[in-house]
This record gives C-alpha cells, structure tokens and sequence, in this order.
C-alpha cells in the first residue's frame, strides 16, 4: 500500500494492499456475510469469550478488522503470507503488523503469531497460472494456500473459529474467500468466521486507521506478478 496519506477512495490490490489498478470492485455476492457475522456475533452466549485464529495478509487491512472483531473474540493473529517477494518486503509487512498489534488498543486480547516464510509454496500452488491477470485463479489458489494453513493449524489448536482479512478489499472475492472458508472448516474440523469486512465502512476506516497508526501501505499485492503488473501499469503513466 501506498503511505499513510492515500485517500479513502482507493481500493485494494491483490494481496490485501491499496493500489489504482484499473481493475473494477469485485461484486458477486448473493449472500450477505456481513449480515451472517452479525448474526453469528448476537448468538455468541452471554459471559462467553470466543476464540479466534486469524489470518492477517498486512497492516492496514489488519487494522480495522482487529479493532471490531477484539471486541468479541481472543484472537491469535497469523501471519502467513508465503506469496510476498522480495523477502525484505516481507520482513518490513510482518514488522508493521506487528507493531500495530501491539499499540492499538483491544477489548479481549490479540496475540501475533508469525509463520514461516515459505515462497516456494506459492510458486507451487500458482504453477501453470503465472500470466492469469490480478483476480483470477491464481490469487484464488494464493488465497487457499494461506486459508488452509491457518484452517489447519486452528483445528489442531482447538479455536473456536478461524478467518482471514482478505475479504476487507473492494477488488476481492469474498464469495470465493468464504467458499475457500467453509470448505476448509469441513476438512479441518474448525468453525468458519464468514466475512466480508469490506461493509459497514470497513475499508474506510482501515484507510483512516493506517494514517492514525502511519502504516506502510503497499502499492503492490506482494507477489512477483503483481509487482510485474505494477511495474507495467507505472511504464504507461
């Protein structure tokens, strides 16, 4: 994402970061998973603090996410983004979570996890898709491969539900995040969140939230394609 100063208006690229891609807001939800999570929420049994395994892709997307589901869930916080090059990229992304997990402020704790740097997964989840346009199968396959090993390792773990913050951006899928979701929660045993954090002004206030923190936001997904994308979008401006 862009620094801090960018105007709520933008939207999301790929991985979770703000960037003007040309690209039009993902719209093909027929459910409303927003609803579906207030509901889940107002079910939650009084005096009962749900856990919760979260994938987080960055930062910014992070930021409002925790602010609103801290308020009813113990969350441990995942990083785990095996798609992100170059490493010194990657470093900079999980040091910005990081410390914006440990200034901002949360009703129930928020603990950070950070998984292994695995970039050889990604490039063996995304073979044979390489040149599929941002959006596509191959950011399907990257959202699967960082859902299921946190699917795998909330399972193991004994959370009561796990999700990720993906579904915060306008040019994401979250019929096929959620699809992704539920068929995990089958196969792992662990309660899926449905999400789509991107309603009820959740996209604006991550933006405001990044400048209240001064987040680092990207201008690229994170992955060496979108980066390329990036390059070429920025030969033409």
């Amino acid at each position: 994402m862009r620094q801090s100063g960018e105007t709520a208006g933008s939207a999301i690229q790929e991985d979770d970061q703000t960037a003007d891609t040309g690209e039009q807001p993902v719209n093909t939800n027929k459910r409303n998973f927003q609803k579906e999570l207030d509901a889940l929420i107002q079910n939650i049994p009084e005096g009962t603090v749900p856990s919760l395994f979260l994938h987080s892709c960055c930062a910014p997307c992070s930021s409002y996410v925790l602010e609103y589901l801290s308020n009813y869930f113990r969350i441990t916080d995942y990083y785990y983004n095996p798609n992100i090059q170059p490493q010194e990229e990657y470093r900079r992304r999980t040091q910005e979570l990081s410390r914006l997990i440990r200034q901002q402020p949360h009703r129930y704790p928020v603990t950070f996890v950070e998984g292994p740097y695995e970039p050889e997964k990604f490039f063996e989840a995304v073979r044979g898709l390489e040149d599929i346009p941002e959006g596509g199968e191959r950011c399907f396959a990257c959202y699967e491969l960082r859902m299921r090993e946190s699917a795998r390792l909330a399972g193991e773990g004994g959370f009561d539900y796990f999700t990720t913050t993906l579904s915060i951006s306008p040019l994401k899928n979250a019929a096929k995040i959620n699809e992704i979701g539920e068929r995990l929660s089958e196969q792992y045993g662990v309660k899926h969140l449905p999400s789509d954090f991107k309603k009820k002004n959740g996209y604006k206030r991550s933006v405001e939230l990044s400048a209240e923190y001064g987040l680092y936001r990207q201008d690229y997904c994170g992955c060496v394609f979108s980066r390329r994308e990036r390059d070429e979008r920025n030969k033409n401006t």
